[in-house]
């Protein structure tokens, strides 16, 4: 076999977390290389052009205003658009439109209200299940909230964290983090940038490699691939949570209390497709000439929403947590008629109208894909339980291993590219004040 090539640091995983770590250590004349199983960078986030249509098949938003991923956004040169418009409610045969949705006060909703009030919540860790009984919701109210708690952190609500999700809502309040944008041109620009810079700054990307192992000791590490096998100093794990739980990567030896860690976060499952039609047809109807998101509670999917204000025809359809293993084995086609039942229902259309007008079902499988084995994180009661697990993931490993990813994030932004994004600069920064890494000339 031939020699392991060396490095001063390398980095698995070309997602979000793992581009950030290296593009920040690349610049400071760090060799480095990153490792990505993938034939792409991005992780989970995942573009698809179909035709004319930009599709986003993992991360579409940007989730409020956290300034790193900003900044990335506006050195990067991109444009952005924020979402607006109305949010229509379809139930019981009714439709009900809040104008201008997106900015509305949740307090008063039963969906958003019980959430809403977990952020003044100073009680023991019960799941949010557990939370709602307690707390006196009554039980007519308590699906509604249920169901978005599991939708949007794609967790089961009977071992979700109370504190946790408050922890959460405080963390979005100071960021706008009910405010949505996306990226003109598709969200994977932004992994394509930072790869260029890692590249123009003499880092390495190889794709189509996938570690199997790390052998490592302080100031010593070698990574077994597909590829073969490389050294360096120190390695930065920018894997996702259920790749590490499914023990994708072997350490040798185990880094104590990993296991543990880990073992205190979930990922969950999402089941969410872009519908593409030859034209927007809802529009035609003036109850829905503005529509961004649209909610059919008694049905699942239960969530959909539009590429308003632009004009793009699509929709979207949205399931999180346990409710969406069921959808998850339904085939595109199934997906697309079920789908195309729902949306007729609510606009009184002809089910054949909508089956001509659509043009493509696009998904893809997270929870299959052996690179993520899910979505993204959610945390069940206890995980912030001192110390915490994303404060023991974020923690370094004798100067020597660091881990990086949106599960190790310790501002309560879990499940986000910003939070993504944020923990790889955190890891660059470890990576660099350690004092191995003045004595990198190892082998």
């Amino acid at each position: 076999m031939a020699e392991a090539m060396l490095y001063d640091v390398v980095v698995l995983g070309a997602g979000m977390a793992g581009l950030s770590a290296a593009r920040s250590l690349a610049e400071t004349g760090r060799r480095v290389l990153v490792v990505e199983a993938r034939d792409r960078v991005g992780g989970r986030i995942f573009t698809r052009r179909a035709g004319s249509e930009t599709v986003e098949l993992g991360a579409e938003f940007i989730h409020g205003r956290p300034a790193e991923l900003w900044a990335l956004v506006a050195e990067a040169g991109l444009t952005t658009v924020e979402r607006t418009g109305d949010r229509v409610v379809f139930s019981g045969g009714e439709v009900c439109v809040d104008e201008d949705g997106a900015e509305e006060e949740q307090e008063d909703d039963p969906m958003f209200a019980p959430v809403e009030a977990l952020k003044d919540y100073a009680g023991p860790d019960l799941s949010f299940a557990d939370y709602l009984e307690s707390s006196g919701v009554a039980p007519e109210l308590r699906g509604a909230a249920l169901g978005y708690v599991e939708g949007f952190n794609a967790a089961d609500a009977t071992q979700a964290s109370s504190v946790a999700l408050g922890a959460q809502q405080r963390a979005e309040d100071e960021i706008e983090g009910d405010r949505l944008w996306h990226i003109e041109g598709g969200y994977d620009l932004l992994p394509a940038f930072l790869a260029e810079r890692i590249r123009a700054s003499g880092g390495e990307i190889r794709l189509n490699t996938a570690a199997a192992s790390i052998d490592w000791q302080p100031g010593r590490v070698e990574v077994r691939t597909s590829a073969g096998h490389f050294r360096a100093a120190q390695c930065i794990v920018a894997l996702p949570l259920a790749v590490l739980q499914a023990g994708g990567v072997a350490f040798q030896p185990q880094p104590a209390g990993l296991s543990t860690a880990l073992g205190r976060l979930r990922e969950g499952p999402v089941c969410r497709f872009t519908l593409v039609f030859r034209t927007a047809f809802w529009r035609s109807k003036p109850e829905f000439e503005h529509l961004s998101f649209l909610l059919t509670p008694e049905s699942r999917p239960g969530v959909w929403w539009t590429a308003h204000p632009g004009e793009s025809a699509t929709i979207t359809g949205w399931v999180g947590g346990p409710r969406a293993l069921p959808l998850l084995e339904l085939a595109d086609d199934e997906l697309g008629a079920r789908a195309c039942t729902i949306l007729a229902e609510a606009w009184s259309l002809p089910m054949a109208l909508l089956r001509a007008e659509l043009l493509g079902v696009h998904r893809h499988d997270w929870q299959a894909d052996p690179y993520a084995l899910g979505a993204y994180t959610w945390l069940p009661v206890g995980a912030l339980d001192a110390p915490s697990a994303p404060e023991t993931l974020a923690q370094p490993v004798e100067g020597t291993l660091f881990f990086a990813g949106e599960h190790t994030d310790t501002t309560a932004h879990w499940g986000t590219v910003h939070a993504a994004l944020r923990s790889g600069l955190r890891a660059a920064e470890q990576a660099i004040a350690a004092p191995r890494f003045q004595n990198l000339r190892l082998f």
